[in-house]
């Protein structure tokens, strides 16, 4: 970044600059509440059209993650990759030589 003033730098506005019809505090309260911004992946972002397409399915899902909640809820957690594990059986025991 070059830190040296330039020979037409000062501190009076441009004219082609006119904020004459400007609003103060236009905008204060949106940036006030904040924005969340999401960057979705290329392949990702081919796969809806608009934002409100987003929308729909996440809170699609946040809805199908409510009631599959409440319906394991009352279950106990199993593992559901894999077969159930056997007990152990014990060795019989050698005899001694002797």
């Amino acid at each position: 970044m070059n830190r040296q003033a330039h020979q037409d730098d000062n501190y009076e506005m441009r004219p082609e600059y006119d904020f004459s019809e400007g609003v103060r505090g236009k905008h204060f309260e949106a940036y006030r509440v904040g924005t969340n911004v999401v960057f979705l992946e290329p392949d990702v972002a081919r796969a809806f059209g608009d934002s409100a397409s987003v929308n729909q399915i996440l809170r699609l899902l946040l809805k199908l993650a409510r009631t599959n909640v409440l319906i394991q809820s009352d279950k106990a957690v199993q593992p559901t990759n894999r077969a159930p594990r056997r007990a152990k059986r014990s060795k019989p025991a050698r005899a001694t030589r002797g």
